[in-house]
């Protein structure tokens, strides 16, 4: 059973960082591409970013280039999302996803694990 557990969430200002960190356990977390989504109450969900099994390759949403990266520390089991000059529209739940796919995808169905996701909430 593949667990995905994400933290690191809060209530910040606008321009403000936040780090968060989403830990894997049950299988081999080398083995997958990580995603990174979010849901705004609302809307539908959206993709974030993806970074591939050895980091080398990462993908991002046009709406957080620049602002957001994406990290993994596979001895750790940890894939990062660091968000820096956040906005009050980055506000949503994010959910970190894992893909046996060796591509990078920024479709949800391409994901097979979802953890339960971490609050972020950005005011102005």
């Amino acid at each position: 059973q593949v667990q995905l557990v994400e933290s690191g969430g809060g209530s910040v200002q606008a321009g403000d960082s936040l780090r968060l960190s989403c830990v894997v356990s049950g299988r081999t977390f080398s083995n997958y591409v990580m995603g990174w989504f979010r849901q705004a109450p609302g809307k539908e969900r959206e993709f974030v970013g993806a970074i591939s099994w050895g980091g080398g390759r990462t993908l991002y949403a046009d709406s957080v280039k620049g602002r957001f990266t994406i990290s993994r520390d596979n001895a750790k089991n940890t894939v990062f999302l660091q968000m820096n000059s956040l906005k009050p529209e980055d506000t949503a739940v994010y959910h970190c996803a894992a893909s046996y796919s060796s591509e990078l995808s920024n479709r949800g169905i391409r994901y097979t694990y979802w953890g339960q996701g971490t609050q972020v909430t950005v005011s102005s």
